[in-house]
């Protein structure tokens, strides 16, 4: 019962999360003055007869009232038709999907890498407080906490790519290679570099925080009477120190899912990734209503899952957590 509670709680914070995105989502695009039409056919409207303009208008949906377009959107969501995109001339729902997959990966690995390492560099950090690798360490993370996406982005473009050619200037995948040809060797080529950039991105804040709390651990009384008993610093670090920092680093990981999507938007423009951050630029430059409302949604539903992981992971990391929502409930 406690767990149905839980889990119907979390459901109802997600429905009302995902109605106030769709329909902020509507309403800024109601104010965006960029015309669909004129966005689908490249501003050329001489090109097209005014009966033809107005028979897309029609299509689209567009002369409809903004409440009529939301209704109209929220009843085909309900059956599982999210739209046609203006962009793409395909279902939404395929559109996403799509890029998706890319992104998935993209993301994914960016996620796993800066977690990691941001991890590790704040132990170690904390473990040398005050030498010269935790110097190094505290500037690469001030530095790069301060660094936008898209300069720490161009500058490995113009090393690595245009410099030294070590590796390709963007896509996802060699041109004029089809997704059947491409191997995986080839996928991870292209993707080495957008997906360095996010992790050295992500990096920064991880082991910084981490660094703090195993510091503080380190300073608590149960680790000193550990240290007077001779243990080794790593000993340590595996039984006073891990359980104690990995809550908030996990707070801290699950949290950046968001800040991962906007970055990989970024990304995604900078080395022309094809993925679902590339698809939301479009979207919103050729104000293509269907799709940026779909993505939203999507992209609102995927950071609530992954706080919602995190909150799961909470209570196998420390069980007193465990016990307190089941006081709650």
């Amino acid at each position: 019962m406690n767990a149905s509670r839980f889990i119907g709680n979390k459901l109802l914070r997600l429905f009302l999360l995902l109605f106030a995105v769709t329909l902020v989502c509507f309403i800024l695009m109601k104010f965006s003055p960029i015309d669909p039409i004129e966005a689908y056919i490249g501003g050329e409207h001489a090109s097209l007869p005014p009966e033809q303009i107005e028979h897309l208008r029609e299509y689209w949906g567009l002369n409809d009232s903004f409440a009529m377009r939301y209704v109209k959107w929220i009843r085909g969501l309900l059956s599982g038709n999210m739209g046609t995109s203006i962009v793409y001339n395909q279902p939404v729902k395929d559109v996403i999907m799509e890029k998706f997959q890319a992104s998935l990966l993209l993301m994914g690995t960016a996620w796993i890498l800066s977690g990691v390492i941001g991890f590790v560099m704040g132990i170690v950090g904390a473990l040398n407080k005050g030498r010269f690798i935790d110097k190094m360490i505290k500037m690469y993370c001030l530095t790069l906490a301060s660094a936008p996406i898209f300069w720490v982005g161009i500058l490995l473009l113009i090393v690595f790519s245009v410099r030294l050619g070590w590796f390709p200037i963007g896509l996802s995948a060699p041109i004029h290679s089809t997704a059947a040809d491409t191997s995986w060797g080839d996928r991870v080529y292209h993707l080495f570099l957008p997906s360095l950039t996010l992790s050295l991105t992500g990096v920064a804040s991880i082991a910084l925080h981490t660094r703090q709390k195993f510091m503080d651990v380190l300073e608590s009384e149960y680790v000193l009477f550990a240290k007077a008993r001779g243990e080794s610093k790593w000993l340590l670090v595996k039984r006073h120190g891990l359980k104690n920092i990995l809550l908030p680093a996990i707070t801290l990981q699950f949290g950046s899912i968001a800040e991962l999507f906007g970055g990989s938007t970024l990304a995604e423009g900078i080395f022309s990734y094809p993925g679902l951050g590339k698809a939301v630029v479009e979207a919103g430059t050729r104000s293509d209503l269907p799709l940026l409302a779909g993505i939203a949604l999507f992209a609102a539903a995927f950071v609530f899952a992954g706080n919602f992981i995190a909150n799961l992971l909470y209570s196998l990391v420390d069980p007193r957590i465990r016990e307190g929502y089941e006081r709650e409930q």
